[in-house]
């Protein structure tokens, strides 16, 4: 088989038509190009992608949790196969970029291997994974958890603030909630080779140091904190200063403990205040409670865990001060997840062959690739995000760049096609 870079050379042109015909499929009551999952636009943008992944001559089979799964099959079908996708929902608000650039850089790979007469041995899967964004349920990454065992029967019990439950919402959706639990049945039963996701940085460091591919190190873990400060609800105009137990100065000092402990970070390391709910709301009463949302990330799980300990003293300690009581509730989102070396390895070796710059980087932001690597070996290909922007309207990547980084998803799908397992 041939790899000649040449040949494997994406179309920026198709790239951009793809990217355009996706965005135009939105939530036109909300910000930018926002598709959260379950939602009518999503639903509609999936069937888009399903008539993507046939035009570019791949065989479609949605697996019980939801995803769309196509094939483009392979010289020897028992061999395990390589698996490549990404994700197409958004953030509420979100932009144009985030997952739906792995979905459809893997779609304009696989015109590639095509138009060329390249044909792999092992069965190439991609895979537009449902529900990756974090949502009101308080999961991310759905399909990608359901296809490796990681879905419970709690987390369809999970109810956001409506009352209804998750499983509910599948069902809704015209998933069956049974099947879901089931769906990693395939991927058991044929094991997987390599997984390999091509992503925009959302982040910085790329653009900073004017390398367009960086090869993914690790993945953050992340923490998440629910903290409840139980203060005394009293007339906001007749309670002296010195006598109030006030929920929300409790909060607010948190919020900056939250902050100072991730600038203070000594790898990468980030912290983050999301949301504080006062009760009762009312202008001329002291709040008498305050819920707090926060998490770390850091792809150092010795600093996280030290972090949660250090975090959950100093709160308690301030909110004392303050007469307030405070409770926690710690979730563990995913862990640490270190890329493969081997899959590393083959990433940096196909950018070096194509005579393009490359860095190695960390992900702070999560990705499917954390829950498929309990399935097989992976790695991640970034390219730049422009001014580090994600998760907004104002999100954007170069062509050039995406391009590139199509390129880069090729040669390797092709030498990891001739890795042995």
């Amino acid at each position: 088989m041939s790899s000649n870079p040449d040949l494997l050379a994406a179309i920026p042109e198709r790239c951009e038509a793809d990217l355009i015909g996706l965005s135009r499929i939105h939530d036109p009551d909300s910000e930018g190009w926002t598709r959260t999952v379950f939602s009518d636009p999503y639903r509609e943008s999936r069937e888009w992608i399903r008539a993507r992944m046939i035009d570019v001559g791949l065989e479609v089979h949605p697996d019980g949790a939801g995803n769309l799964v196509g094939v483009l099959p392979g010289r020897n079908p028992a061999a395990s196969p390589l698996v490549t996708g990404s994700h197409t929902d958004t953030v509420r608000g979100g932009g144009r970029f985030d997952g739906a650039v792995g979905v459809l850089g893997a779609l304009e790979a696989v015109r590639l291997l095509r138009e060329h007469d390249l044909q792999l041995d092992r069965d190439l899967l991609v895979i537009d994974f449902l529900g990756e964004e974090s949502n009101e349920f308080g999961l991310s990454c759905m399909g990608s958890r359901a296809l490796a065992g990681e879905l419970s029967a709690a987390d369809l019990d999970r109810q956001d603030h409506h009352g209804t439950r998750l499983g509910d919402r599948y069902a809704a959706f015209g998933i069956d909630p049974s099947g879901v639990l089931a769906s990693s049945g395939w991927a058991k039963t044929r094991a997987l080779h390599r997984y390999v996701e091509l992503h925009v940085e959302q982040g910085p460091l790329l653009e900073e140091s004017g390398v367009p591919i960086g090869v993914v190190t690790a993945i953050a873990g992340i923490e998440r904190i629910l903290a409840t400060f139980t203060g005394r609800p009293d007339h906001a105009g007749t309670m002296p200063m010195g006598d109030r137990r006030d929920a929300l100065v409790a909060a607010a000092e948190a919020v900056l403990a939250v902050r100072q402990e991730g600038c203070g970070a000594p790898v990468h390391g980030v912290a983050t205040t999301s949301q504080l709910v006062s009760e009762p709301g009312s202008p001329n009463v002291v709040p008498g409670r305050v819920r707090m949302q926060a998490e770390m990330r850091s792809v150092d799980p010795g600093w996280l865990s030290e972090a949660q300990r250090r975090l959950t003293e100093k709160i308690t300690l301030q909110a004392s001060a303050y007469g307030v009581d405070v409770d926690f509730e710690w979730s563990h989102d995913n862990e640490c997840r270190p890329a493969s070396p081997s899959v590393h390895q083959t990433i940096s070796s196909a950018v070096d062959s194509l005579g393009i710059a490359w860095e190695p980087v960390p992900s702070g932001a999560t990705h499917d690739a954390v829950h498929m690597a309990r399935l097989c070996p992976m790695g991640m290909i970034f390219v730049p995000s422009q001014g580090g922007r994600s998760h907004c309207p104002e999100e954007w990547s170069e062509l050039d760049h995406i391009a590139t980084g199509v390129q880069v998803l090729a040669m390797t799908l092709v030498e990891l096609d001739r890795t042995t397992d």
